[in-house]
This record gives C-alpha cells, structure tokens and sequence, in this order.
C-alpha cells in the first residue's frame, strides 16, 4: 500500500536522509522508532510532500507520488498527523474535524469517528486549544481520518501524553485497521506504545533504516540501545 524507495531528501544544501526504503502492506502498521534528531519528522514531511523529494520514489497503491503536491497526494490517499498536533486552537472540536471534510461532498462527520473517540463527541462545541494533549491528539488523528485515507501517518503521537491517554491511543489506532483496513505507520520513541500497535519495527538513525524486526522477533534491549542517548 506504501512503498518507499531509495529516498533521499534535503533541508538546503544538507541532506538528511540517505537513500531510505521500506514498505507497508494493507492493513499493516509500522512503527519507525528513533531518536530525536534522527530523520523521523524530516522522513513523514518528506511522504507529505512538505519537504521535496531530492531522488528516489514514494508510492501509495502503486501510485508514484514523488513529486505530487501535497492536496494531491492527500486525494490519492496519504494522510498526516503532524508531531505536536497542529489542531486549530479556536475552532471548536468539530470544526477542527470537519476540516479534513474540506473536499468531500458530504460535510457530516461520520459516526464511526464518534464512536472510536467518545470524548470527542461529549466535547464536539468546545474550542480545541481547551483541550488537554491527548484530546488533541485524539482529535488530529480523528481530523485525518474522515478524509477516509489508505494510509495514515503519525508523528510521535504519544508526545506530551500521559500513560492512560497513551493506551487509549493504541487502542484506538488497533481499533480503526480493524474496521477501515488502512495501513498505518507511526513514528515513535515510547517502545512500549510502538510494541502495542506496530507489526514490524525500524530504527532510523542519521537519516537510515539500521535496524527491522517483526514484532514478534523483536529484540527489546536491542531497541533500548538505539533509543537512549
């Protein structure tokens, strides 16, 4: 559903991934673990379309969207929760949300969203930047979804988040590729949060995958190692 090949990207004359391939299946979730620092945020913004593709190729169902602007290959199915949340502070819950309906004929919030995320619901007229960190997570990740995406991209989601908020999360994430199907990849550094969600897990460091695993093959200390400092 995602395939990315020998991608490499550039703030500048600095380039800061080197040649990064990987791919996700349909109904698959990935985890990209990692450092601060280590090309996690530069790699989603790159399969965004918000930093350039300087060579090598993204596709989504077989689609090269390498060098598509990003409301195009936001049509073709990418969707993005952007590190920190970026929700629209005095909009309200469901304005916030009804957004990502911007294009789409039919302007009603579907019930399933509701349904995945209650709080919302309860929540749904008040202003967004009332909310607490996990709210606003919850509500990023609810913003992407009703553009109905094949595949969903979430950077460090569990940022800010207290405990409880984060075992929401995963449960929502495992929630939503069960009834939409979608391939899911989520930067992270909490390895117990990527444990609860992902199938396979990467480390990226200095702009390169060093590391993939299936979950079940996992090597925990291994991971640790590569995540402190």
């Amino acid at each position: 559903m995602l395939k990315v090949t020998d991608l490499f990207a550039s703030y500048g004359q600095s380039e800061v991934l080197h040649g990064i391939s990987f791919a996700a299946e349909a109904n698959e979730t990935v985890a990209i673990m990692g450092r601060n620092g280590m090309g996690k945020t530069t790699l989603f913004k790159t399969l965004m379309g918000i930093v350039p593709v300087k060579s090598g190729r993204i596709e989504v169902a077989g689609r090269d969207l390498s060098r598509d602007e990003s409301y195009r290959r936001v049509a073709a199915g990418l969707a993005y929760v952007p590190q920190g949340r970026m929700i629209f502070p005095t909009l309200s819950v469901e304005e916030n949300i009804q957004t990502g309906l911007e294009n789409a004929r039919d302007k009603r919030i579907p019930d399933e969203i509701y349904a995945l995320f209650p709080v919302l619901f309860d929540m749904r007229r008040r202003r967004g930047g009332n909310l607490s960190g996990g709210q606003q997570q919850q509500l990023a990740i609810a913003r992407a979804l009703v553009t109905n995406p094949k595949v969903l991209l979430l950077d460090e989601p569990t940022e800010g988040i207290q405990p409880s908020i984060i075992k929401d999360i995963a449960r929502a994430l495992n929630e939503i590729r069960k009834m939409r199907r979608i391939t899911i990849v989520v930067s992270e550094q909490v390895l117990s949060f990527a444990m609860d969600v992902a199938d396979r897990l990467f480390v990226i460091e200095g702009g390169r995958l060093v590391h993939e695993s299936a979950r079940a093959q996992t090597d925990v200390a291994r991971i640790k190692q590569y995540l402190s400092v």
